[in-house]
């Protein structure tokens, strides 16, 4: 599960997060928080590890009044999900959830990860052990209590800079079983490094599994285990068409403590949050540690996402949950299965939104679509798409916007040939490009260092800005190659529109209105023909340590 930290939050360890069940007494809070004058700590996203197994917790999870055979359930048929049978529920609360709980809980199952870890060797004479920058052991050993040295410990007793021993450490989490022969799904960072995998149904029978693939990008990652006759699954049902407002239910194993079913509604849809393929359904039903990897169900019984993440001040559910879209784990399932690995699509351009400004710089009458900011050598290139250039369609389809984009070119087969329509100079060009293969690109990715300041030269202010034309040792000094053409912001007025949008020193504007610029007179001569055609900004491209940008410019007269 990851976790996102909400405004009071600590930055919390698995292991610390853990303890807050164990020790309430000695802490006296849920959390432990260091006021921020003047400001509201900003709401950041962070891993949430899988639940850790607590000592005392009963040696099986299911639930008590569960059918507890220890035997692997048996499915009628290879081919009937068990949420088929789930009766069509209307749009109104129904009275209970309990046929399609019943239903569908043989198909989702408990993992045990078993993982090797190091900690500081001589800690069984002290406290409970913490991971490295927990505030719980920053509190313990600024107190002075055994176990929790600091370089003055009075104890004396070893501390995180002591030897480190090799100890074997248990996680918990959930999934989900997707075909008759023992496909499992659940999120990639449950079983990350892991030893040994182990499924528990909610018989209490327990399999080892063997894993299939992981998909980092999207936190999937597809099991298996290994079965004589036919288990009970579920099936993906389309996310796309799921509402806000709808009903949903999670099951799961929260904190470690057994299958357990919780509901609420879809607050929000779409949601990213730091991943290129993010597409999470937000709600509020209760997901805790341990609930990662877990189905998220409609009522019709189809597993509609998988939990992954939440929104919390202490590392537990304050209704704010994420679950990736069932449209998006299907085809990494699918690839997963298949290949062991993702293949996804790859056009080779870099991108941006089309903002207001840039749709009016354009004189474009709807701000959609991406604009394309670089080409560097790839499938595009050598179909012809140039920078500037906006992609308005992809393999017939409308682009929105990047995420749009991406998600389309990802889930396109690699290696077809596919038509992208694009906007230059103001119409509409369809080029034929074949699609290269992300995983391979990504493989070679790099990026500019840190430019200077530029020296001091001849220059001259322009919307706000004191521009120099590029010289082959202002290009060294910016490590960019001799040859290097544009201007060189050399100062900005900090009230500025081009401040305002983010222009700094050392940035290098070499196109303007789509047309190269490698003197003062080239972006004069630009800024005079937006404003002949009656326009309030002017598009330039912005490169900073090699990485280009478009920015719509205001070029209105006082």
């Amino acid at each position: 599960m990851r976790f996102l930290p909400l405004t009071t939050r600590l930055s919390l360890t698995a292991s610390a997060a853990a303890l807050m069940l164990a020790l309430p007494a000695v802490l006296g809070a849920p959390a432990l928080g260091q006021a921020v004058p003047d400001a509201q700590p900003e709401v950041q996203a962070q891993a949430l590890p899988p639940a850790e197994a607590v000592p005392g917790t009963p040696e099986t999870t299911t639930t008590p009044d569960a059918a507890n055979s220890g035997e692997v359930p048996q499915a009628p048929d290879a081919t009937t999900a068990v949420g088929d049978h789930v009766a069509a529920v209307g749009s109104i609360m129904p009275q209970s959830f309990s046929g399609i709980v019943a239903e569908v809980s043989p198909a989702v199952v408990n993992i045990t990860t078993t993982s090797v870890v190091s900690r500081p060797a001589g800690r069984q004479r002290g406290g409970p052990a913490f991971p490295p920058g927990s505030p719980f052991s920053d509190l313990f050993r600024d107190f002075g209590i055994p176990g929790f040295p600091g370089p003055e410990s009075p104890f004396g007793d070893p501390g995180f800079g002591a030897p480190q021993m090799q100890q074997r450490s248990n996680a918990l989490g959930s999934g989900f079983v997707v075909s008759a022969e023992g496909l499992i799904v659940t999120n990639n960072h449950v079983i990350d490094g892991a030893d040994e995998i182990e499924i528990e149904f909610q018989s209490g029978a327990r399999l080892p599994a063997t894993l299939i693939g992981t998909d980092p990008s999207t936190d999937i990652a597809v099991l298996k285990v290994q079965v004589d006759k036919p288990l009970p699954f579920v099936r993906f049902g389309d996310s796309d068409r799921a509402q806000v407002g709808d009903w949903v239910l999670a099951l799961g194993n929260p904190l470690g403590q057994g299958f357990s079913a919780s509901a609420g509604i879809i607050s929000a849809k779409s949601r990213a949050l730091t991943g290129t393929y993010d597409d999470f359904i937000q709600t509020d039903a209760a997901i805790n540690r341990g609930n990662s990897g877990g189905p998220l169900f409609n009522l019709q019984g189809e597993v509609i996402g998988v939990n992954t993440a939440i929104l919390s001040p202490n590392g537990g559910s304050i209704g704010i949950g994420f679950s990736m879209a069932s449209n998006v784990v299907k085809g990494v399932v699918d690839q997963l299965e298949n290949f062991g690995e993702t293949r996804r699509g790859w056009l080779g351009v870099k991108i941006q939104d089309v903002s207001p400004e840039i749709a009016e710089s354009l004189g474009m009458e709807v701000e959609s679509g991406a604009m394309v900011t670089d080409v560097p050598a790839g499938p595009a290139l050598e179909a012809g798409i140039q920078a500037g250039d906006v992609i308005t369609s992809f393999a017939g389809n409308p682009v929105t916007d990047t995420r749009d984009l991406v998600r389309r070119v990802a889930d396109a087969p690699v290696g077809e040939a596919v038509d992208v329509t694009v906007l230059r100079s103001g119409a509409p060009v369809t080029l034929q490009v074949t699609l290269g293969r992300r995983e391979l690109a990504d493989a070679d990715g790099s990026g500019a260092p840190q430019g200077e300041q530029p020296s001091e030269g001849a220059s001259s202010e322009l919307l706000g800005m004191s521009l120099v034309p590029m010289t082959p040792e202002l290009a060294a000094r910016l490590q960019l190659p001799e040859t290097a053409q544009g201007l060189v912001v050399q100062d900005i007025d900090a009230t500025s529109d081009a401040s305002a949008k983010g222009l700094r020193i050392g940035d290098v504007i070499v196109e303007a209105g789509q047309q190269p610029v490698a003197a003062l007179a080239d972006l004069r001569a630009r800024i005079d023909e937006a404003r002949e055609a009656g326009r309030q900004s002017v598009l330039v491209l912005v490169r900073r340590e090699g990485e280009p940008r478009f920015v719509a410019l205001s070029i209105a007269e006082d």
